[in-house]
């Protein structure tokens, strides 16, 4: 399996499918997931010509389950070490959730200062910040985040089931249609994952200050939100991070949960091959 080697000695796995002389997207996933939650745009993109890059996160998926490193900087020099040794040029980078505080960071201090980003997709993202303060009052409280390291310290494959069953694809809702494969799919992925990579990597999501990473964006920058996100809510990312980016556009989809990108993919694939061709 193709896999690269970070400078800390990090085995990375990355899928590279399509045309290599194609225009390339590379996607960033979301904890505590993998490369995998991404197919119904990887096989999308791939039957409109484009070539797509997609990869396990460190403590993720197929990648080494290091002990260190659970954190943006790392998650960023990771995606970096990718990017290069694929040489990818003029590329999308699309980042879901935690994936998109990773994007953020990575066009910020890598990409765009190596010439090899054209744009970017934030989708249901962390950014700015999702940690409350007196500076950030619409972020959620700390006791949040570490409930969450509790429940995964206890029992993790019970707390990744009640996670992928309620609010991360809205199930939750009253009148939801609830899909077991995608409730077991995201299990799956989370389970071949680290347990300590998955526990840091709260922190990470929960309390890196992105207002800088944002700041400096200057490719044009396209932000997707779902209005009924219980897991990042919109009016603490989405709505803020557009502000802050300096090419930004926001489109918000009423109703649509944390995870629209499985669940809504007809409607959301569409829309991200009009920025990307656009």
């Amino acid at each position: 399996m193709p896999y690269v080697t970070t400078r800390d000695g990090v085995e990375i796995f990355y899928k590279d499918w399509g045309p290599k002389d194609a225009r390339p997207i590379m996607f960033h996933h979301g904890w505590p997931l993998s490369a995998d939650d991404w197919d119904a745009q990887l096989l999308f993109f791939l039957q409109h010509g484009y070539r797509v890059v997609a990869h396990d996160r460190r403590g993720h998926g197929r990648s080494t389950q290091f002990s260190d490193g659970h954190d943006m900087d790392h998650y960023a020099a990771d995606a970096s070490a990718v990017a290069e040794h694929l040489d990818l040029r003029e590329a999308i980078h699309i980042g879901h959730s935690t994936g998109g505080g990773e994007v953020a960071r990575y066009v910020a201090r890598h990409g765009q200062p190596q010439g090899r980003v054209a744009k970017a997709v934030l989708v249901s993202a962390v950014p700015p910040l999702m940690l409350r303060t007196e500076a950030n009052p619409a972020g959620t409280p700390i006791e949040v985040f570490d409930g969450f390291r509790a429940a995964l310290a206890a029992n993790r494959a019970q707390f990744y089931l009640d996670v992928a069953s309620g609010p991360f694809y809205g199930f939750n809702r009253p009148g939801a249609e609830v899909s077991q494969g995608i409730v077991q799919n995201w299990w799956r992925q989370g389970m071949i994952g680290s347990a300590k990579a998955h526990h840091e990597g709260i922190k990470a999501f929960s309390e890196t200050d992105q207002t800088d990473d944002l700041k400096a964006i200057s490719v044009p920058t396209l932000v997707l939100h779902g209005e009924d996100d219980q897991v990042v809510p919109i009016d603490a990312a989405g709505r803020l991070s557009v502000k802050l980016v300096q090419n930004g556009t926001l489109k918000t989809y009423p109703g649509f949960p944390h995870g629209m990108l499985t669940v809504h993919a007809d409607v959301l694939n569409p829309d991200l091959l009009a920025f990307v061709k656009g």
